[in-house]
């Protein structure tokens, strides 16, 4: 809860639990008064928002019962329904603000402040989702960049799409997400860019999110001194605003049609890591699934969506905002959960793309049966022991360059993204019970140090994290197949 939300719900229960003994003592006027300033101010600094509804009936019982005290007690009763009620109404008021906070973002530690911008990218291939074959593949796609500027106009948390997309993915109306509008992201739009040049990163979102779900971590990697491009995978995110003010959400029809009927293919994957088969004898029937299920072409379709914003780099070097801005001998690609695999697949496909980072996703597709050339980084969420390890035997080959495998111990999926932050009731986020900031320090850390080794080929070395965090555990592969 914010301050002064904190101060409205104090002052209100307090006045209501010991309104005799306070009328007592200070004039009713006094005590009207004081409610009203605590209202008022917090409805300037703070604004109202439908979570603090039921502080509001507090305060307004407050001052229901400052403005026309009774001297009759009530009876047992009625006494009694009406501690519940209030009982209820508190928990309620602490519920509520709480589980749906207007949250602080970690803060960035790079030398530079981060700036924004949205670039529409239409493609000449065919967009394969929906039922017009007429129909091009487009792109809205999230820069993020380093900038010495210190003002401009605050990027807001979220874009309409997103938010009715995520609105519409839990069930819940687009208006219940205009508190956002109140966290501070800390990232201004379309401001200058540092005159200088600086790697690039392509970063790709899990299934059903968006770019936008990732500030903590994208806002860092810019303010260290990265151009970022966020794609936002059209039809799969939680939902894309493109410039002629179209919206375009997550297909769930489609969804449901590419998956229908494709299980069977994973059934023996789990009953081979049920029965406990030894590695080897499980290798092959992994292998099918990771080849044949039905993510292997999702994975290859954002993947060329990587490489499409990858061929795009020359033109935006050669004129417009990023003109001489972006050092192309040093582009990156890094996603998470379903976005971790096509930063893979995209590593091996592209050799303009010199390393990639994997976060907490499966790595569907070619790479159970090839090896990676260059660095890569695969970091994991503490999964328990009965989860299916399906990325040991992806990465049974490893690299030839080096291979890193990290683990943020006591973490949950989410922990890698802003959710818990959004959300802080773990049963709610998903998250593990690793404090949220040091979980996203620790992610920081750890993917700013792979890319700051292999793009800006700085002395780094990442198996001293492991010494300087507990809660994190790196291996690293020189070899292929370790």
């Amino acid at each position: 809860m914010q301050n002064f939300e904190m101060l409205l719900l104090i002052a209100s229960s307090a006045y209501i639990g010991f309104f005799r003994p306070i009328n007592k003592n200070l004039n009713k006027l006094y005590v009207i008064g004081l409610l009203v300033f605590v209202l008022a101010i917090h409805l300037v600094f703070n604004g109202p928002r439908w979570q603090m509804i039921p502080a509001y009936i507090l305060w307004i019982v407050a001052f229901i019962t400052a403005l026309i005290p009774s001297e009759r007690k009530p009876s047992t009763i009625l006494r009694v329904l009406k501690i519940g009620g209030l009982l209820i109404l508190l928990a309620l008021s602490i519920a509520l603000p709480s589980a749906l906070p207007v949250f602080d973002l970690p803060q960035s530690t790079g030398p530079y402040t981060v700036g924004t911008m949205d670039i529409h990218l239409e493609l000449d291939r065919e967009e394969v989702i929906t039922a017009d074959q007429a129909d091009t593949r487009s792109l809205m796609i999230k820069a993020w960049y380093p900038s010495n500027e210190t003002a401009g106009e605050m990027d807001p948390y979220v874009d309409p799409a997103g938010r009715q997309g995520f609105a519409q993915k839990y069930g819940l109306a687009p208006s219940m997400l205009n508190y956002l509008d109140k966290v501070e992201t800390n990232v201004y739009r379309n401001i200058q860019m540092a005159n200088e040049t600086f790697p690039v990163l392509i970063f790709s979102h899990g299934y059903n999110s968006k770019a936008n779900g990732y500030y903590a971590l994208l806002t860092e990697l810019a303010s260290q001194g990265y151009v970022i491009f966020a794609i936002n995978h059209t039809y799969e995110s939680t939902g894309s605003t493109f410039p002629d003010g179209t919206l375009k959400y997550f297909d769930y029809e489609y969804a449901s049609q590419i998956e229908s009927g494709t299980w069977e293919t994973m059934e023996p994957v789990v009953e081979a890591f049920e029965s406990r088969l030894s590695f080897e004898e499980r290798h092959p029937i992994v292998r099918k699934g990771l080849t044949t299920y039905f993510v292997r072409d999702m994975v290859e379709r954002w993947a060329d969506d990587i490489v499409d914003v990858v061929n795009e780099l020359d033109a935006w070097n050669r004129a417009g905002f990023f003109e001489g801005k972006l050092d192309l001998s040093r582009v990156g690609a890094f996603g998470h959960s379903r976005g971790g695999g096509p930063a893979g697949e995209a590593l091996l496909n592209d050799s303009r793309i010199k390393a990639a980072a994997n976060i907490d996703g499966v790595q569907w597709g070619q790479v159970v049966d090839t090896v990676f050339q260059k660095p890569f980084l695969f970091l994991s969420a503490d999964w328990p022991e009965e989860h299916e390890d399906l990325n040991q035997h992806a990465y049974v080959n490893r690299s030839t360059s080096v291979f890193y495998e990290g683990i943020v111990l006591r973490s949950g999926h989410s922990n890698f993204m802003d959710i818990p932050f959004m959300i802080p009731v773990r049963a709610l986020s998903q998250a593990g019970d690793i404090d949220p900031d040091l979980a996203m320090e620790i992610t920081r850390r750890v993917v700013t140090s792979f890319f700051d080794k292999h793009l800006k080929n700085k002395a780094i070395d990442l198996d001293a994290l492991s010494l300087e965090y507990e809660m994190l555990h790196i291996s690293i592969f020189k070899t292929a197949t370790g």
